[in-house]
């Protein structure tokens, strides 16, 4: 067992989730993790089975005298996003994610953390163990492919869940309470690579930007963090005016995450060096400058790409409408809600450029609570990259969630909330996609209600949860739990 949990209450939710970070569980990669759970209620002597698809349904009996109340689901997602740094050596596929405690903080070595939504997964695993708790007769729903499409909550049957109260254990911030969250879609724009030899006198480069904080396309959007594909476009931008000449350009990784990093190949010619170099300085000033706050170890670099041999640039053509795409490419907040204060009703992320030995590709994500809103963002976001020249393509998206602030497991939370910690939970929406959209779409008439501990620098190296909000969450469930008639 990790020492980075030792002495942590609550001791079961802890230990299982030290054992969970030892089992890859990256999207699409969650058979052993599926197992593991089934493994677990099967060792518990409770029912449980997997759909086609890898998500898991378990069962537990109510406590004594308490058969007669309502069945609850509690849900969460088995899959993480996998993040590292880029000197960070993980290999998501076998590694463990090593456990680091700093001070109330638990973050991961290097790598995303998993808390997302490794802790909710922890939770059930340790409310299915504990026989001394009371409730009713409990579900627990393990989804797969959260992170990645919401397939997993997508191909739910109609007859795997019995429940129609569901309590999702996949938000983040402890002493709310969510009712309600954002639809999205991603839009892809792409080139076919077309290539020539890189001229005469002109010298590889690597242009570099590293050092942002990244994090969540959509909990994290209006924080106005720095993204490196944008910025690293800019520079590349003044570069062509110098003559540069694009050979490949990479950033970011995951549709739904800010991208931190991100790197070109550039040839230059060898009379434009010292230029290039000031140009490349003033812009990382500037562009520092501009993001003091957000942003202070913004750093972007330039030097030369040792061990090239001359190769192929792309065609003059096919840069200019790159460039000018990503260029024109809207990202960040689009519109604030007027009904709910603070609340981001659309945006849009530019979240990965990735170029391969056919093509070039822009990956985009929108969101918004208004189903109408993310229509019109992606229009916009498509009208751009067809004015580039690209080809288009469109993902199939998932539904948001509309709050029902009637809402009767709502009120459960709201009063269990209010007796442990004599305040009122706030009430909010999420602007980012969370499975109670499809399940509710799935599974009509469901009631459902949302909350989780406090997490920050979700799908991010910087990933971390609130060590102290742990057992905050833990007793708030199980009061609502045991209020639940």
């Amino acid at each position: 067992m990790s020492k980075a949990i030792e002495g942590l209450q609550p001791e079961r939710v802890w230990n299982y989730f030290a054992e969970i970070s030892g089992i890859p569980r990256g999207s699409k990669n969650e058979a052993a993790i599926s197992t593991y759970v089934l493994e677990t209620a099967r060792r518990l002597g409770l029912q449980a089975r997997a759909d086609k698809l890898g998500n898991v349904v378990v069962r537990k009996p109510a406590s004594a005298g308490k058969e007669g109340m309502r069945r609850i689901c509690l849900q969460g997602h088995l899959d993480m996003v996998c993040e590292k740094n880029k000197e960070t050596v993980h290999d998501f596929l076998k590694d463990p994610i090593e456990l680091v405690r700093k001070g109330d903080l638990l973050t991961a070595n290097g790598t995303t953390l998993g808390a997302d939504n490794g802790i909710a997964v922890a939770t059930n695993l340790a409310i299915m163990e504990d026989s001394s708790l009371v409730h009713g007769p409990l579900e627990f729903l393990f989804t797969i492919d959260e992170e990645t499409g919401l397939t997993g909550a997508s191909g739910l049957g109609p007859d795997f869940l019995e429940s129609r109260t569901l309590i999702n254990l996949d938000s983040e911030e402890e002493g709310a309470l969510y009712v309600g969250c954002s639809g999205g879609r991603d839009t892809h724009g792409s080139w076919k690579l077309t290539s020539e030899a890189a001229p005469r006198g002109t010298v590889p480069h690597a242009v570099k930007v590293g050092g942002l904080k990244g994090g969540h396309s959509g909990l994290e959007i209006e924080k106005n963090r720095g993204n490196a594909v944008k910025i690293l476009n800019r520079v590349l931008t003044e570069l062509s005016g110098l003559g540069g000449r694009i050979a490949g350009m990479e950033g970011g990784n995951k549709h739904n995450a800010i991208p931190r990093e991100a790197e070109a190949i550039v040839y230059l010619p060898k009379t434009k060096w010292e230029k290039a170099v000031a140009v490349v300085g003033g812009l990382h000033q500037t562009i520092k400058a501009e993001m003091a706050t957000v942003e202070p170890d913004l750093t972007i670099t330039i030097g030369a790409k040792k061990g090239l041999k001359k190769g192929k640039v792309m065609t003059r053509a096919l840069q200019s409408r790159l460039l000018n795409t990503i260029a024109a490419l809207p990202h960040g907040v689009i519109k604030m809600s007027s009904d709910i204060p603070g609340l981001v009703e659309t945006s849009t992320n530019v979240a990965v450029v990735k170029t391969d030995k056919r093509s070039v590709t822009v990956v985009t994500s929108q969101r918004s609570s208004v189903a109408s809103e993310i229509l019109e963002i992606c229009q916009t976001v498509k009208a751009v990259f067809v004015l580039g020249g690209a080809v288009v393509k469109e993902g199939d998206g998932y539904p948001g969630w509309k709050p029902d602030l009637a809402s009767p497991i709502l009120q459960t939370a709201k009063d269990a909330y209010a007796s442990l910690f004599g305040k009122e939970p706030a009430v909010k929406a999420i602007h980012a996609g969370l499975e109670c959209g499809i399940i509710g779409e799935r599974y009509p008439g469901m009631d459902m209600v949302s909350m989780g501990p406090t997490l920050e620098g979700v799908h991010s190296p910087d990933e971390k949860i609130h060590i102290d909000t742990v057992g905050k969450y833990w007793s708030f469930l199980l009061e609502i739990l045991r209020r639940a008639h």
